[in-house]
């Protein structure tokens, strides 16, 4: 339904907390928006709205959930309530209270809550809701609203859904809330329902795990990351959606690792009956996890999705998505306030009481990721198996690619290209004989180049002749923690090289390296700037391989084009 709104009030339980907190900040460029911070302190209230420059009014308000809630919400004058406290599953022996309330004062109400038996039971406030005309949605956050929305993204392709599994890696850096952290303390270990093999059955969040790379086509990947088993609605409300489904896996990849590897055992003890709750560790785990940070300052979520296709094939897509620095922990409160910029633009939510699964499109998403360091897109996992090897690393950005590397890539075993190169190499001592151990090409202008490829077994042979200088690698797609990623081989040495399409360039980044199978430290890693373009119709390359220690080692650069086939 529709309705003008020129302006809007828009109440925000927990509006100090971080959750609520990140819903403020991206609102806060709408002047249309009274934004009523509140919660128990008033004195919290009053600070963050004095700390925020911004065009929205912000009022502080004390709000205390646990008073008669009538008069609050009277004197306030809200036209949307959002519950951004929690948590969700500790609201006791009338958990909807809140929502209760904002149905008898007339204003829509959102929350953020991640319990699943929380967000299904709201729908028996529907009629209530209805006879009102106000839309009360609960669990409107990544966890089940951008799931949903990416899985009706991806199902055009099939028939019929049988799986579906989806996670969420935040970034080490990112600041956990004390309330989500009792709230997954609370339910670690424990025996909570999800769909499994077409029905209810029970799991145990923390105690399942598994492993993802989110690699976004043509972008940098997230290293591979251990998920575990979270409680969120998405285990059941995404079988209410899709009844034909037979399995929901829905994880978390907290970093750094070791810290991540303590709370899985933590919670098998509580599965073995060893302990009751790890309730009472929630404290702690919030110091450990605010002090003990490092790794990449980037986030992701992943969502695949496997079944059959339109003419009974087997199907399997993905959708990756990576966030950069400080900007993914903002994700899970986009959902709210796409919905409050659409009621401002004159679009309002039917009036019930339900899950918000349903409340947005990607397409919605897109609008607020809009000019934030994020990077998404989908894959088709079951067609790129079958792909040669660079197309299936880069998935659907191998198409942005001018057509001279998309040749060069889409080769058959035996092809030869040849062309013309400038080689510079390192001046120091040991530089020169890493070189000389790999075959490096002497340094010179206007040297003769030609590369053989041979393919055997799902391995590509780089055949390269500088002069008649040879050197060759053995390139593969990397498996398990090398996933997405291209494993080159030059003898005992190995490196994971990421493939980036930027500007119709594709970039060569080394991500790790090993010596006879063994992982070496990343920060001795070789380095430089590599990549491959083009110019005219013809393939250009440039290679540069630096040391940290040994400074350059060698740099060639040039072009190639097909030599014709006998």
């Amino acid at each position: 339904m529709t309705a003008s709104s020129p302006s809007l009030r828009v109440l925000i339980v927990g509006g100090y907390g971080i959750f609520g907190g990140r819903l403020a900040e991206l609102l806060a460029d709408e002047p249309r928006l009274t934004l009523i911070i509140a919660g128990r302190s008033l004195a919290k209230a009053e600070f963050f709205c004095a700390s925020r420059p911004v065009r929205a009014r912000l009022f502080p308000a004390e709000f205390d959930r646990d008073q008669p809630l009538e008069p609050q919400l009277r004197a306030l004058k809200p036209d949307v309530i959002v519950d951004a406290s929690g948590p969700f599953q500790d609201y006791g022996k009338q958990p909807y209270r809140l929502i209760e309330a904002a149905i008898a004062h007339g204003a829509d109400y959102f929350d953020f809550s991640d319990g699943a038996a929380f967000v299904r039971g709201v729908t028996g406030l529907d009629a209530a809701a209805r006879q009102r005309g106000v839309a009360i949605l609960s669990g409107v956050s990544s966890f089940p609203v951008l799931t949903a929305a990416v899985v009706r993204h991806l199902a055009g392709a099939f028939s019929r859904i049988d799986a579906i599994r989806a996670g969420i890696a935040p970034s080490p850096h990112a600041i956990v809330g004390e309330n989500v952290l009792r709230a997954i303390a609370g339910y670690a270990g424990q025996a909570v329902p999800a769909r499994r093999r077409g029905q209810t059955l029970l799991v145990h969040p923390l105690t399942e795990t598994c492993r993802f790379t989110i690699a976004p086509p043509g972008k940098l990947p997230l290293p591979n990351t251990l998920f575990s088993l979270v409680e969120v609605p998405d285990l059941l409300l995404l079988a209410d959606l899709w009844p034909g489904l037979r399995s929901v896996w829905v994880g978390a990849g907290p970093r750094p690792e070791i810290l991540h590897h303590c709370l899985i055992g933590l919670s098998l003890l509580v599965r073995w009956k060893i302990l009751p709750s790890l309730a009472p560790l929630a404290g702690l785990f919030l110091r450990a996890g605010r002090i003990l940070r490092w790794g990449s300052h980037r986030g992701g979520m992943v969502v695949e999705v496997e079944g059959a296709g339109h003419r009974g094939e087997k199907l399997a897509r993905g959708w990756h998505l990576t966030a950069e620095g400080d900007d993914g922990p903002y994700i899970p409160a986009m959902a709210i306030e796409a919905l409050i910029r659409q009621r401002l633009d004159g679009t309002r939510p039917e009036p019930g009481a339900r899950s918000a699964a349903g409340a947005l499109t990607l397409a919605d998403y897109d609008r607020v990721f809009a000019g934030r360091p994020f990077a998404h897109g989908t894959r088709d996992l079951a067609a790129e198996a079958s792909l040669p090897l660079y197309p299936r690393i880069l998935g659907s950005a191998y198409q942005d690619l001018p057509p001279a590397i998309q040749a060069l890539h889409r080769h058959e075993a035996g092809h030869v290209v040849s062309g013309r190169a400038s080689v510079e190499r390192g001046k120091g001592l040991l530089s020169r004989l890493v070189g000389a151990l790999v075959g490096f090409p002497e340094a010179g202008t206007d040297v003769p180049v030609r590369v053989t490829f041979e393919i055997e077994d799902g391995r590509e042979v780089w055949t390269r002749e500088f002069a008649g200088r040879r050197f060759r690698s053995v390139q593969t797609a990397g498996r398990g923690r090398n996933a997405y990623l291209v494993d080159e081989r030059f003898g005992l040495l190995s490196f994971a090289l990421a493939l980036l399409v930027e500007d119709g360039r594709l970039k060569l980044v080394v991500r790790n390296w090993r010596f006879l199978g063994l992982r070496l430290p990343r920060f001795l890693a070789p380095s430089g700037d590599s990549f491959e373009s083009a110019e005219d119709g013809r393939f250009n390359f440039h290679v540069e391989i630096a040391h940290p220690l040994l400074g350059l080692i060698v740099r060639y650069k040039g072009w190639l084009v097909s030599e014709p086939r006998n």
